[in-house]
């Protein structure tokens, strides 16, 4: 009887010391694997009143995902998306009308954009002179 443990403990040790590193390889393949084809494009913009994001306080600020599909909390994430995918992710280089006509009064308006574009880190922050100036700063990513 005692021989007869002593084979069961053995060849249980020797299944798993065998098979163990193969049943953990098979489960750690899947987590390998790319979980999407699309690089993340996810962003949190948002906007204050005052000269810097540090001294500002803020007022809104909403989600932006735009990988694969555009989604989140922007009141126009469609267009949004398709703004920033023109200016290739950077807030900076957004195109602004040249119709608007603003006032001249300095109420300083600060957006920031944080986040992740096609898999990069982005940062980005810019001061408006005001809301209006904020406003034709894009067509619909900053006007939120």
């Amino acid at each position: 009887m005692r021989n007869t443990a002593r084979w069961a403990a053995t060849w249980g040790l020797t299944a798993t010391t065998v098979c163990g590193p193969l049943a953990g390889a098979s489960l750690a393949s899947p987590a390998t694997a790319p979980a999407s084809l699309y690089a993340p494009s996810a962003l949190v913009l948002s906007v204050g009143h005052g000269e810097s994001a540090a001294t500002a306080a803020p007022l809104r600020a909403v989600t932006l995902t735009c990988a694969p599909t555009a989604s989140g909390t922007h009141p126009a994430a469609d267009a949004a998306c398709a703004e920033l995918r023109a200016a290739h992710g950077d807030p900076g280089a957004l195109a602004a009308e040249d119709t608007v006509v603003c006032t001249r009064e300095y109420a300083p308006v600060v957006v920031t954009v944080d986040g992740v574009w096609q898999g990069r880190r982005l940062s980005y922050e810019r001061t408006f002179a005001n809301e209006c100036v904020k406003n034709a700063g894009s067509a619909t990513v900053f006007t939120f």
